[in-house]
């Protein structure tokens, strides 16, 4: 048997390298002898770098930058000496995941620190930066990241505006004069999952908004905003990106990563998929076993079992998905290359008892999976 382990990580639980560890030791009860090729995944959130780094046996590299709400943090980002190529997340910077509930306030918060990181990776002599932008807790169109890099927006004092989405209501001028050269030296690649345009019912404030801590008029508040602003940019760069697919991914950094940096957007698990192999590990195998802690409707919007899915359809390679738990619609998944789905699970427990022992229950599964997989297998002959 040659199996491939490409899962994502378990958020709050396990990385994708401790799920795959635990997936292929229990298929080695079974199969002592199967050859196991493990290709840690992600789509572009939280554990991208985690992924990349260890399938590419690359550098982690820590820095002290400011958070989303300006307060110092300690984030690090991933570097690929060979190919110089610097991976950025933005969750480690600017990320809900650094504030509390009650913090949550996307009228404010920045993607300064972000900018600082691009910043360190110009430093280091990067010529390729792959910005995985998933998990932020910001809705500033990209703005602080642009003024951490060397942009000012003024207001109509030519004051600089302070941080965040709201403030953009008062932008009266743009000033590029002092933005780093070294942007247009390096070629940047937007990793992510959605694709959202950056303003309207469908755009950054309307649908991410609330989960950052906007309230309904605040909403309409920082949507306004950023169309305001995105018409200042519109007119300084003669462009206008607004309505691009993914704008308004991560409150509007796609839109500012796009229309500044010259970003191209690409779907976070296909990045991850060239950077780790994958379609190479998949030459030749007869499995392919992904997973993610929630598998449900919401994966059929790019996330890693449904990308690592459509590698593996174009070998045919059959897939089977580990998830902490199977939630409404992931029927759906099994028309789009997905051929079975099985949770951890194996009765009552609480969310905290399922994410401790998640990598016995991995273990357990995949053991099971094996052993169907064998009985099958006999029967056939």
């Amino acid at each position: 048997m040659n199996i491939v382990i490409a899962p994502d990580s378990f958020k709050d639980s396990l990385s994708a390298q401790a799920v795959a560890q635990a997936i292929a030791s229990g298929l080695q009860e079974v199969w002592p002898d199967a050859e196991l090729r493990i290709c840690p995944m992600a789509d572009g959130g939280e554990g991208t770098i985690e992924s990349v780094l260890e399938a590419c046996h690359g550098q982690l590299r820590q820095a002290r930058v400011s958070g989303p709400l300006g307060q110092p943090v300690e984030a690090h980002w991933g570097w690929l000496a060979d190919n110089r190529t610097a991976i950025i997340e933005m969750a480690t910077a600017s990320g809900l995941q650094l504030l509390e509930t009650v913090q949550r306030d996307a009228r404010v918060t920045t993607t300064y620190g972000t900018g600082e990181l691009i910043a360190q990776a110009l430093d280091a002599g990067a010529r390729r930066v792959i910005l995985a932008i998933g998990g932020s807790a910001t809705n500033d169109a990209g703005s602080g990241m642009l003024t951490a890099l060397g942009a000012r927006f003024l207001d109509a004092c030519d004051e600089p505006l302070p941080p965040g989405g709201l403030a953009l209501a008062q932008l009266a001028r743009v000033d590029l004069t002092g933005l780093d050269p070294r942007l247009a030296e390096v070629r940047f690649e937007i990793a992510a999952d959605v694709d959202n345009p950056l303003c309207g019912p469908q755009g950054a404030s309307h649908i991410f908004g609330p989960q950052k801590g906007a309230t309904p008029e605040q909403v309409l508040a920082l949507d306004a905003a950023l169309g305001h602003f995105a018409d200042h940019c519109a007119a300084v760069l003669e462009r206008d990106l607004r309505d691009s697919p993914g704008s308004g991914a991560a409150g509007g950094m796609g839109f500012a990563a796009k229309a500044f940096l010259g970003a191209s957007f690409r779907a976070g698990v296909e990045v991850v998929a060239e950077l780790t192999g994958l379609e190479r590990a998949l030459q030749g195998a007869d499995l392919v076993i992904t997973g993610e802690g929630r598998f449900d409707a919401q994966t059929l919007r790019g996330k890693t079992p449904l990308g690592v899915a459509r590698f593996a359809g174009r070998q045919g390679v059959p897939v089977v998905v580990l998830a902490g738990t199977l939630g409404e619609g992931y029927e759906q998944l099994y028309q789009q290359g997905i051929s079975a789905a099985f949770a951890l699970v194996d009765g009552p427990m609480t969310l905290e008892h399922a994410c401790r022992y998640a990598a016995g229950l991995l273990h357990d599964r995949a053991r099971d999976l094996a052993m169907f997989w064998q009985l099958a297998a006999q029967r056939r002959r």
